[in-house]
């Protein structure tokens, strides 16, 4: 089977499972990441993963570090990154960037969900994301 092949039957399984199982990846604490696509990069030993991201209202995602760059895009509603940068709203229509390793919590004020497109760019075998204390 050829390379274009194999990556097109990995993303069918990928999108079965995400559609089993209703979301491919949860994080404890309202957040939830549903997959939608993860791929190798030009970089040895790291993959792209992009997922819809989604924080309950007036839940926190509870502090966490990826092992890689988070890069992320705000569709719907604000939220407050409290670990990593100085407090701030990221509203709609903005995007923020946490480096690897850095550990970082969003807590959604509001009273609707936050959602957002999370780009991640992180070392492959890993757990996209891990509880920090």
């Amino acid at each position: 089977m050829d390379r274009k092949m194999t990556q097109y039957a990995g993303a069918l399984a990928l999108a079965g499972l995400a559609l089993a199982s209703g979301t491919a990846l949860a994080q404890a604490g309202g957040l939830t990441r549903t997959l939608v696509s993860r791929e190798d990069t030009s970089v040895p030993g790291r993959e792209a993963v992009v997922a819809k991201v989604e924080v309950a209202p007036g839940a926190h995602a509870g502090r966490h570090t990826h092992p890689g760059d988070e890069i992320s895009y705000v569709t719907e509603g604000e939220e407050l990154l409290v670990d990593g940068q100085p407090p701030r709203r990221i509203k709609a229509g903005e995007a923020f960037v946490v480096p690897a390793g850095v550990v970082h919590d969003a807590h959604n004020p509001g009273t609707t969900p936050v959602r957002l497109v999370g780009v991640y760019v992180v070392e492959k075998g890993k757990p996209l994301a891990s509880p920090a204390p």
